[in-house]
């Protein structure tokens, strides 16, 4: 370890864990020198800076922080070249050396010699060719003598320097810089120090940055748009970024005019207002992606220009009228009005993703939830990553005309509440007159078949059973569930459905396939390579069964 004693701001790494240098300097009580650390990892930190009263330091996250004394074993990183290395150059061992492979499906129990490793070696060892690098967690902190990349590794074209000891902006700009063909930039889990130097040239050929996780404010990131004039996607998420009006008390700054930023990640923020982090977002022209799940936003406000009052601090065009593909699942969206506004806010929209709010985990919603979410925005071709056919567009819309009729509204409260109840009776030709409503119900009660869904007990089912012992075999399932649904539903949004209303853990869902039960006793998975097809193309009719259970590895 050098003598000379860190500055605040410097990163660190101690007994494997990161952190920042927040203080340096005595503590009453003790003698000698002292670190104060922010940690990267909050479980590592014991106090906010405070001890015995006293303020030392202040820290990003809550009892984040604690004192340590200055020693060798503290480590202040290494250079990047030194990082690109140590991870991608191994020592050849000479032309006599004799070495042993141990194959990794064996469990340690095989080994083999091997031969020509040194000839591999040799070809990793050359940095020229390297493409994509990753020196995740390497303890990168500085970059190198100037010139030095650019003579040994000039064709890097994506680079993730993620959770590393990096301090500031000034240190990527040195390393990037030299990187001229750089496309992709991961820096997550980094800690930066504000307002540090970016040069366009060290960014001029950028489209991919990610900085999750960074405690980058929205304040900091409004200042490197204008040096990554190419920039095409950005993710931002869990960086505790808030709505303006519960930080600054005043209107919604907006980021500088842009044309080139089509996706913006949000994710595992504290947003909770809509209109905020649009208003944000109104001079990015090309925006077709936005990304705001596990956020805390529970209303969709109507947008500017449309009925009643605009949101605060915005005026002018539709933020996000460009808008193809909005994610907004896990926030606490709880009435259908929010869905009605959606359109308004993103005429052109395909692909939206609503699962983990309240209106679909109610119960007394969860049934329909996706038919009317599909009438409600007609320009819909994704929800929830299954896929809306036009025959599952016809009968949703068909089936939300029905709950309009059964309403005892005038046609001016219907087209008030119901934003898309004209468009839809033009389409259909669905009328007030009593007996066209009870058309459309007996119409819609032949569309809607009722399945049954259990859960096994163990693995998969097996694959087939006499008829008399199908009975026992659901009999020794852990749960069932009976559901209502369209015809013209997909298998995929049915295997959600089910993994919902039976409350399977988030770990395991991805395992979790259906079995249909025919009448003969056999067990059919269904495929997932045709899960896209609808229940009328499986046969599928009132009284199916299925069992949900994990699939084998």
């Amino acid at each position: 370890m050098t003598s000379v004693l860190p500055t605040p701001g410097t990163r660190l790494s101690h007994s494997g864990s990161l952190g920042t240098v927040r203080f340096v300097g005595p503590v009453d009580g003790t003698q000698g020198v002292w670190l104060g650390v922010e940690w990267d990892d909050p479980k590592r930190g014991k106090h906010d800076g405070v001890k015995d009263g006293k303020r030392y330091f202040t820290c990003l996250v809550s009892n984040s922080g604690s004192f340590i004394r200055p020693s060798p074993a503290i480590s202040y990183g290494v250079t990047f070249l030194t990082a690109l290395t140590a991870k991608y150059v191994e020592s050849p061992l000479g032309a006599l050396s004799s070495e042993k492979v141990v194959l990794g499906s064996s469990g340690g129990a095989i080994e083999v010699e091997a031969v020509g490793l040194d000839k591999i070696r040799g070809k990793l060892a050359q940095l020229e060719r390297l493409r994509e690098v990753s020196l995740d967690n390497e303890c990168v902190s500085q970059a190198d003598a100037p010139g030095e990349l650019a003579r040994k590794c000039p064709g890097i074209r994506g680079l993730d320097l993620s959770k590393n000891l990096i301090s500031g902006w000034d240190v990527v700009s040195a390393i990037t810089v030299e990187l001229s063909d750089l496309r992709r930039l991961s820096l997550n889990q980094n800690r930066f120090r504000p307002s540090q130097y970016l040069g366009v040239a060290a960014f001029e050929r950028l489209e991919e940055l990610q900085l999750n996780a960074t405690f980058t404010t929205w304040e900091e990131f409004q200042a490197i748009i204008p040096h990554m004039p190419a920039l095409v996607s950005v993710e931002l998420g869990y960086n505790g970024l808030k709505s303006a009006d519960r930080i600054q008390g005043h209107g919604t700054t907006r980021w500088p005019k842009n044309s080139t930023i089509r996706s913006i990640n949000l994710d595992g923020n504290e947003l909770d207002q809509f209109a905020d982090a649009c208003a944000r977002m109104h001079n990015l022209s090309a925006l077709q992606r936005l990304v705001l799940t596990s956020n805390h936003i529970a209303q969709i406000p109507s947008p500017p220009g449309d009925t009643g009052a605009a949101p605060t601090g915005i005026s002018g065009g539709l933020p996000v009228g460009g808008l193809t593909h909005l994610a907004l699942a896990f926030n606490r969206i709880a009435s259908w009005s929010d869905i009605d506004a959606l359109p308004r806010w993103c005429p052109q929209l395909e692909s939206l993703t609503l699962a983990g709010n309240p209106l679909f985990n109610d119960p007394a919603h969860r049934s329909h939830a996706r038919p009317y979410s599909i009438a409600k925005i007609p320009s819909l071709q994704i929800l929830d990553g299954a896929a809306v056919s036009p025959k599952e567009r016809r009968d949703s819309e068909i089936l939300y005309l029905s709950y309009i009729s059964k309403q005892a509204l005038s046609e001016d409260e219907k087209r008030a509440a119901h934003p898309q109840y004209e468009p839809l009776c033009a389409k259909h030709g669905a009328t007030d007159a009593p007996a066209s409503t009870k058309g459309t119900q007996d119409t819609l009660s032949n569309r809607l078949i009722g399945v049954r869904i259990y859960l096994a007990s163990g693995g998969p089912p097996p694959h087939s059973l006499p008829s008399g012992e199908v009975e026992e075999y659901l009999r020794g399932c852990r749960a069932d569930v009976s559901l209502r649904v369209l015809s013209t539903m997909s298998v995929r949004p049915l295997r959600l459905k089910a993994i919902k209303s039976l409350k399977i853990p988030k770990a395991q869902q991805s395992s979790m396939r259906l079995w249909m039960v025919m009448p003969d006793g056999h067990f059919v998975m269904i495929d997932e390579e045709y899960a896209g097809r609808d229940l009328s193309w499986w046969g599928v009719e009132e009284g199916t069964i299925f069992v949900l259970a994990a699939s084998e590895v």
